[in-house]
Order: C-alpha cells, then structure tokens, then sequence
C-alpha cells in the first residue's frame, strides 16, 4: 500500500490552515478541510504523478508537484513522488 509521508513543514501548514479556516469559516469547514486534503494526500499515494509538475530550477527541486485540496481550490498541496507513495511539503 502506498504511503504519505508528511515534512513537518506540510504538518504546520495543515494546522495553521485549520486554525484559520475554524475562525474565519466555522469548524464545520475547518475539519472539512482537513479531511479532505487526507483524501487529496491518499489518492496522490495512489497515482503520484497526477499532479502538475512545477518547473523549478533547483535540482533539488526538480520533482516537485501540486496538486489541489479536493473542494478547497485555493489550497494547494505541494508534493514529491516517491517509489513508496508521496512526500507532502516543502523540502526547501
């Protein structure tokens, strides 16, 4: 089974949204987010390279994709394909 592998920048960003999303939307759409950026990170596990690759120059960088959090168009995951599954955040 593919795995997700959260960095812990991807980690605070997702509290940092639901902090934000609880306040000024409700906590209804706050763990509705949540849930579904699960989702979005579990089907890109499944099919990694569904996601827009990103044509960045650093070669560290040269991997990265994105990818939107399903029902929430403004949020963008940021991700790497990786032989197991994915890799969800920034490594920069």
């Amino acid at each position: 089974m593919p795995t997700v592998t959260k960095r812990e920048a991807a980690q605070r960003d997702l509290v940092e949204h639901f902090v934000y999303l609880a306040e000024e939307a409700g906590l209804d759409v706050a763990e509705r987010f949540l849930t579904n950026a699960e989702a979005s990170f579990n089907d890109l596990a499944q099919q990694p390279k569904m996601g827009a690759p990103l044509p960045l120059k650093h070669p560290d960088l040269a991997n990265v994709r994105k990818w939107r959090v399903k029902g929430f168009d403004n949020h963008l995951v940021f991700y790497e394909p990786r032989p197991d599954g994915v890799s969800i955040g920034p490594n920069w």
